[in-house]
């Protein structure tokens, strides 16, 4: 999976898609590019104040009330969840981190694997069963 989007709706739904990969027993790498690194960044990963909506932003609001009231989990718990049960990789981009001024592992939140350069997640995406980019 290429997760180039950092917006709460689409991390929301690359959570979804990623837990129920790992329900099914996939292993998935997760390749995280651009705006998905910021998001990904320890002092951002946990505050969904800090992340807009790519769809309908005047939206937001409504998005986590109604995600609350169904008891639905922050999108950081997905992956969490999913890292617990399957065989699941986190990789951020080297370039994308330093955008967001995140150069070390420890600049990011602790589900973070590694950091690679753009030629893995290429290799990655030419080899794989199944390739989603969102």
């Amino acid at each position: 999976m290429a997760l180039f989007s950092g917006s709460i709706d689409k991390l929301t739904a690359a959570g979804v898609v990623l837990t129920g990969a790992a329900a099914d027993d996939m292993d998935v790498d997760i390749y995280v590019l651009l705006q998905g690194a910021r998001a990904f960044r320890k002092d951002i990963a946990a505050d969904s104040t800090k992340l807009e909506m790519a769809e309908n932003p005047q939206l937001k609001q409504e998005f986590l009330d109604s995600l609350k009231a169904l008891n639905v989990n922050p999108w950081l718990e997905f992956f969490r969840d999913a890292k617990e049960i399957s065989n699941v990789k986190i990789h951020v981009c080297g370039l994308a981190g330093k955008i967001w001024g995140a150069e070390k592992l420890e600049d990011f939140n602790e589900l973070v694997d590694d950091i690679v350069g753009i030629s893995e997640y290429i290799t990655a995406a030419q080899e794989s069963d199944v390739h989603l980019f969102i």
